[in-house]
């Protein structure tokens, strides 16, 4: 072996070994963030309570027990919380959220949940877009938007569904709707500071028939004003709009 292999070795190696030191330190002294949603111990329990609210503008809501498979696979201090909310009128949506602990691997890409299920996501009408928020303060909140189509059988005849599908993910004092953003954010605060930031993701889902998509998704959105304030401790910065009226009217 000549001389520049012998120091490229040298090298390579050195990297492996600091590489699996600071890996070795971060799991050792990494702390983990607090959720940015609200939340209560479990008695004798690494997961949490996740409380989402029980009562939203004139809907009934009912608690959906999480699927007995989720704590086989998932990691056992993962949190889960789902309602399902019923106007009078019978609009129906779902409102889920699932907090990761300690193993990151708890949050994957938010696609995965919904083709699992049998949906096929429309990306040309899938967009990233936001939610105008009032409480505690106006800003607008970050949110991915998938429509999605479904078929189903309907005593021997097939039927079209529409599925609008809005997700988002947010943390102590941290809020997006982009799964590499958070991803980036997670481990530049976990570099920086020793911090695992404690990552939820939300989700809200309603079903509809073809055409109904923009009525669908606007009542969507005044559930979310309605309901994200009495669970979700994050906010965003005051929006941009509203500090410029203020200011002027000063």
């Amino acid at each position: 072996m000549n001389k520049n292999k012998r120091f490229i070795l040298i090298v390579a190696l050195g990297l492996m070994a600091s590489t699996a030191g600071g890996l070795t330190w971060l799991r050792t002294h990494q702390q983990l963030g607090r959720p940015g949603i609200l939340t209560s111990p479990i008695t004798d329990s690494p997961r949490l309570n996740i409380h989402l609210p029980e009562f939203v503008l004139d809907y009934k809501s009912e608690v959906i027990e999480p699927d007995p498979g989720l704590f086989t696979y998932m990691p056992k201090d993962s949190s889960f919380g789902q309602r399902r909310y019923v106007a009078t009128d019978g609009f129906t949506t779902l409102l889920n959220a699932v907090l990761m602990g300690t193993d990151r691997s708890t949050i994957h890409k938010p696609q995965f949940c919904l083709t699992g299920i049998g949906w096929k996501i429309d990306d040309s009408k899938s967009v990233e877009t936001t939610v105008p928020m009032q409480n505690p303060h106006p800003y607008d909140l970050p949110v991915m938007k998938l429509l999605a189509t479904r078929n189903f059988d309907i005593k021997g005849r097939t039927v079209t569904a529409r599925g609008i599908y809005v997700y988002w993910f947010v943390a102590d004092h941290e809020l997006t709707a982009s799964h590499w953003t958070r991803m980036w954010r997670m481990g530049k605060e976990l570099l920086s500071t020793g911090r695992l930031q404690r990552w939820a993701y939300i989700t809200c889902f309603s079903v509809c028939e073809p055409g109904q998509e923009d009525a669908t998704y606007a009542r969507m959105q005044k559930f979310m004003q309605a309901s994200i304030p009495q669970f979700q401790l994050a906010t965003g910065p005051r929006s941009a709009g509203v500090t410029a009226a203020q200011t002027a009217s000063k």
